[in-house]
């Protein structure tokens, strides 16, 4: 795992291989997983997620409810028994409560007894709800556990402040001994940390050093969590959204060009950055078909070979910004291009466009960096269906959206692909994208004096 630079690395770390969110099927929920070993704040850190997310429905599963009760014989060698352990856990169950509740079904999760190891009957029900979070200490250890998982976090703390948390917390509140408690943690807690909790802290998109101790880490995560909660939402409802796989380096760029302070220079760098990014990205959605090459070595490599009909078309002036990016990854691409003038908040007038005569036999790649009202993509997309180039055919390519241009977008056009890096808030009374950027044109040209005005916010493109 890599750590965030400078001022972020002492409160928590992400992955930067963080899976995209596929398109979910209706009405599932956005599963968060944490981990972590014996007593390192897990179930804080999940107390502090959820009440900050007191506007959702959220609902805590907590692996412990799915400890297999022992037998008489085992009972009898408890000492001996090994519940840190992948087998001390009913993964079965636990699997069949998440399906159902992914489905929107309610379950009776069960109740165990730690005192006298076993499941008692008194169930506990559990309602669907927008956001499960499931805590254990070997949640991210299963495969088919994190494939249930919309994000997953490893709450990462010292081992001599969890082995006194789990000292205090079994002679407290499960009636142990310290001596027993020390000698299990000796003989199996702490082996099976080596071997099966810790090595599974590489699957983690977030790691939290110190646990519920990390006020600034929590908060920052709840921030990612609305933001991936938005983007999921609308995937549940539209199949043709596809967001950039979000990370903390990719968040660091979006810190960098949506602050007012950012130099133009900087502002240039980091936006070229997320711009290459959703143009590779928008590359993977053209068609292709399988071919086979030989190596230098002489053996067979069966590959794919994409589509080469392609052509760019870029919404002046804004969408120009994303031009170079276009041309570095497809050489010798075709470039076209479109100007929409704004009338009022909702009017669009096309001024001027010039594309390729044989547009109509190409892939397209609508280029604007910014998803505001959706007026001027509209506009933009019917004057290329016009020109007789098929809805799937389009893919738009964008830096941040919001979800009133996705809606309009997607009612009227739902074969275009849309691709981007982030979905913002909404848009303010001005239609202007919220918390946006500024005007990014003028930022990437140098054309600006927003520094000096009140308003930083972005132009409805």
């Amino acid at each position: 795992m890599e750590k965030l630079s400078n001022g972020f690395r002492d409160h928590f770390s992400m992955s930067d291989n963080v899976s995209p969110s596929a398109p979910a099927p209706l009405k599932q929920p956005f599963v968060i997983g944490v981990a972590g070993g014996t007593a390192s704040g897990k179930t804080t850190v999940c107390n502090m997620i959820m009440s900050q997310l007191h506007d959702q429905r959220v609902v805590l599963v907590n692996q412990d409810s799915f400890y297999h009760s022992l037998s008489e014989e085992k009972l009898k060698k408890v000492h001996e028994y090994n519940f840190d352990h992948p087998d001390a856990f009913n993964t079965e169950v636990l699997l069949s409560c998440m399906e159902k509740l992914r489905s929107g079904q309610a379950v009776n999760i069960p109740s165990y007894d730690f005192k006298i190891h076993q499941s008692i009957e008194s169930a506990s029900p559990v309602n669907p709800a927008d956001v499960i979070v499931l805590e254990g200490i070997l949640v991210l250890n299963d495969p088919q556990v994190r494939d249930l998982m919309n994000m997953k976090i490893f709450v990462d703390t010292d081992a001599d402040v969890r082995l006194s948390r789990r000292i205090q917390r079994d002679t407290v509140q499960r009636g142990r001994n310290i001596q027993n408690v020390l000698e299990q943690y000796t003989k199996f807690v702490k082996p099976s940390f080596d071997e099966f909790i810790q090595p599974s802290m590489k699957y983690a998109d977030i790691i939290i050093p110190r646990g519920g101790d990390n006020n600034v880490a929590i908060d920052l995560i709840v921030q990612h969590i609305r933001t991936k909660l938005c983007q999921h939402n609308l995937c549940k409802i539209y199949s043709n959204i596809f967001i950039i796989s979000s990370t903390f380096q990719i968040k660091g760029m979006h810190t960098l060009i949506r602050d007012i302070n950012t130099t133009k220079h900087d502002f240039v760098f980091y936006a070229d950055r997320l711009i290459r990014l959703v143009v590779e990205h928008g590359l993977g959605h053209l068609p292709f078909t399988e071919k086979q090459i030989t190596t230098p070595t002489g053996s067979v490599y069966t590959g794919v070979d994409f589509c080469k009909r392609l052509c760019g078309v870029s919404v002046i002036r804004s969408g120009e910004s994303m031009e170079n990016a276009l041309r570095a990854c497809c050489k010798g691409i075709k470039i076209g291009k479109i100007l929409i003038h704004r009338e009022g908040n909702d009017g669009r007038q096309l001024i001027y466009e010039k594309l390729p005569k044989d547009i109509s036999s190409r892939q397209v790649f609508l280029l604007d960096p910014v998803l505001a009202s959706g007026n001027s993509a509209v506009k933009a997309i019917s004057l290329l269906v016009s020109k007789g180039v098929p809805e799937s055919h389009i893919i738009f390519l964008n830096l941040i959206a919001a979800p009133q241009g996705i809606h309009a977008l997607c009612k009227k056009y739902p074969m275009v692909k849309i691709v981007t890096s982030e979905i913002d808030s909404s848009l303010n009374r001005d239609s202007r994208v919220i918390p946006g950027m500024g005007e990014f044109a003028d930022r990437y040209f140098g054309t600006d004096n927003y520094k000096h005005s009140k308003v930083a916010n972005l132009k409805l493109s």
